[in-house]
């Protein structure tokens, strides 16, 4: 993908086109904001591509758990951001570029996108990294203090794609279960 592209921030227009409204010049604060958005898509297009690559279908799987519930919270966008900063090696900025650039994606294409894309990390890393990629899911998915059971279905459909061992994957379940809402209501009705 080209993130240029992607993001309106193409370099000089060509002859002929334009970059935006003619009638509304940028403000100084547009502008700068602009400069350091070019800047971080400077330094994600540095990247070598298969490390690009991996933190793109990380950052991907990622946003299909948190939007398994057709909604992506505040709290999980913050657990994304966090997760590609200590996953991915970026910075803050960037992380938060990736992430909305991996919310957009996960919320528009979806359905087979998901499984492909999860089949390309499965196949470009070690089990380590899948069973750590599960969990970091698990997080995103708890970050509200509750996975729905859209949520939970999706974290079974990405264990599975990623092979995850049962019992991994079961181990996950255990220790985010006060987080699941199916329990969470139970608790509430049994009080």
């Amino acid at each position: 993908m080209d993130l240029r592209r992607f993001l309106g921030l193409g370099g000089t227009p060509a002859s002929g086109s334009s970059s935006g409204p003619a009638s509304h010049p940028a403000s100084d604060g547009e502008a700068a904001e602009a400069a350091a958005l070019r800047r971080i898509v400077d330094r994600l297009e540095a990247m070598p591509p298969e490390e690009a690559r991996h933190l793109a279908t990380y950052a991907y799987i990622l946003a299909r758990a948190a939007a398994a519930d057709f909604d992506i919270s505040e709290a999980e966008t913050r657990a994304m951001e966090r997760l590609l900063v200590e996953h991915g090696g970026v910075s803050e900025a960037q992380a938060v570029l990736v992430t909305e650039i991996a919310k957009s994606m996960a919320r528009l294409v979806g359905g087979t996108e998901d499984y492909l894309v999860t089949r390309e990390f499965r196949e470009h890393s070690t089990p380590a990294e899948r069973l750590a990629l599960l969990r970091a899911c698990f997080l995103v998915g708890a970050a509200d203090d509750s996975i729905t059971a859209g949520e939970s279905s999706a974290l079974n459909e990405i264990a599975n794609e990623l092979g995850i061992d049962a019992a991994d994957a079961a181990a996950l379940r255990t220790e985010f279960a006060d987080k699941f809402s199916a329990l969470q209501a139970l608790r509430r009705a049994g009080n």
